[in-house]
């Protein structure tokens, strides 16, 4: 499909939420493997502290379990994105664990992430320039051309920013619920808590937001191109 033939059925859409079901926002999800690929070296760390309850023991289980995902990835020759992910995660979880010599705090850098990214997509929100919206707008086929055209419908900016504070609201329930358990110092409810609330959560937030997207009747404008001399702000 050409530029022109995607600019005109852009065109005849009658609302925002129907663009952004055609530029599938769901499709960088990365499927049921990648998710068993990135709690399983948690599984294994709470298995190896819960049976030895030795920091050192439960770091090797967990990259031992990483590395064999990736063994079996490149035997089958294919994409290493998701082991590579869950072996960046573990290392980092493995380095404040073992410098502390505290289980718990294997799941710290964790929680650190979320409530960032609770903050960041918050503010994006505020200041109108949603998440989402640059993940939609790279599911554009003009982006090459007009890489934020997205923000110039209004409409688009308003579909985004609710969107958006779905993931706000689930970096938050991550924070709020494996906090108390990092304080705690309850490394079982956190290894369990870790795996329930990442891709179980993650398919619960865009199952929300593809119920927004059906339900939603926003009307769409068709951004006019940008000229020299404005913003999207002006």
């Amino acid at each position: 499909m050409t530029n022109a033939e995607d600019a005109a059925q852009e065109a005849r859409a009658a609302t925002v939420e129907e663009i952004i079901r055609h530029r599938r926002l769901s499709a960088a999800v990365g499927g049921w493997r990648g998710s068993l690929e990135t709690a399983l070296p948690t599984i294994a760390f709470v298995i190896g502290w819960t049976v030895t309850t030795d920091v050192r023991t439960s770091v090797i289980a967990a990259g031992a379990v990483a590395v064999l995902l990736g063994v079996a990835r490149i035997v089958q020759r294919q994409s290493l994105q998701y082991v590579l992910s869950a072996v960046f995660a573990t290392a980092i979880a493995a380095f404040f664990a073992l410098r502390s010599g505290k289980a718990e705090d294997a799941f710290l850098p964790g929680i650190i992430t979320n409530a960032a990214y609770a903050v960041g997509t918050l503010l994006s929100v505020v200041t109108r320039w949603p998440l989402v919206g640059f993940l939609v707008g790279a599911g554009d086929p003009l982006a090459k051309e007009d890489p934020l055209r997205w923000r110039r419908d209004p409409s688009m900016v308003a579909v985004c920013g609710r969107l958006t504070l779905i993931m706000t609201a689930m970096f938050a329930l991550r924070v709020a619920i494996m906090y108390p358990l990092y304080k705690a110092g309850n490394v079982a409810g956190l290894g369990t808590a870790k795996v329930v609330l990442g891709w179980p959560l993650w398919v619960a937030a865009l199952a929300l937001m593809g119920a927004l997207l059906v339900r939603g009747h926003t009307p769409h404008t068709n951004p006019e191109p940008e000229t020299r001399g404005t913003s999207a702000d002006m």
